[in-house]
């Protein structure tokens, strides 16, 4: 793994946040209100909203965001999966700096120059927003126990698989914000649609050179009775396919 020398940003710098929505009604006008107001000191920020035809009415919330002029919207005429709506972002982002920000309020957008103090200081080209803070249960339902162990077991097996076979000691490899820099994406091809997005994506930075800095952020889990969207039966055999292909497979 090769080190690579890391130019500096531009005296202001751009921010590609990049939004995927799907059935989030419940909370996608306050987690947009919030996100869409975000300004950091000494950024600009553009704001991608990637929409994939919800059925429960969140495409008419989203729609109202498009009159802003810090925001590209993207209306995806069918659900191909939250990895497809983020590959699809990408490709409409122009930023220095790519950030990626899911339409719940799970994550603190307090958090933003956290993870953006190690890339706009020169030392890393890409941050992971670690959710443990000084637990090692990420998830807590307290409605649905057994869930939240299974999914807590569940991500320090695949944690274990991802360090190991990388050779690195992170603790939250498959956080949402994931943060780097433009030229980390170039000479990769992407293909996964579902959350195999966030192995495709981790493995292919992270052997492509760019070793990733931890960052601790707040985080607030929530159930699956309150929209979580991942599945305990369908994307476990998905991530250990998509590990086995991204890890081992000409870059």
């Amino acid at each position: 793994m090769k080190a690579h020398a890391i130019p500096p940003l531009p005296a202001r710098p751009k921010l590609s946040v990049v939004v995927p929505v799907f059935n989030e009604r419940n909370t996608a006008t306050n987690a947009l209100d919030a996100i869409t107001a975000k300004r950091i000191e000494g950024w600009d920020i553009e704001f991608i909203i990637v929409e994939s035809n919800s059925t429960d009415g969140t495409r008419d919330i989203v729609k109202k965001y498009a009159q802003l002029p810090h925001v590209k919207l993207i209306l995806e005429e069918r659900p191909r999966g939250k990895g497809h709506a983020v590959r699809n972002g990408f490709g409409y982002a122009t930023g220095d700096v790519f950030l990626i920000q899911d339409a719940d309020l799970e994550y603190d957008l307090a958090d933003y120059e956290k993870v953006l103090a190690p890339i706009q200081a020169g030392t890393h080209t890409f941050v992971l927003g670690s959710r443990h803070g000084n637990s090692l249960f990420i998830r807590k339902f307290d409605e649905q126990v057994f869930h939240a162990f299974l999914l807590n077991a569940g991500h320090w097996f695949f944690t274990g698989l991802v360090d190991i076979s990388l050779g690195l000691t992170l603790r939250d490899p498959f956080t949402m914000y994931k943060v780097f820099r433009r030229e980390c994406l170039e000479g990769l091809t992407f293909e996964s649609n579902r959350f195999d997005f966030d192995w495709e994506l981790l493995i292919k930075l992270v052997r492509k050179g760019h070793k990733p800095i931890e960052v601790p952020i707040k985080y607030t889990s929530r159930s699956f009775k309150e929209g979580k969207k991942v599945s305990m039966f369908r994307d476990p055999p998905n991530w250990l396919w998509a590990w086995a292909k991204y890890r081992f497979q000409r870059l």
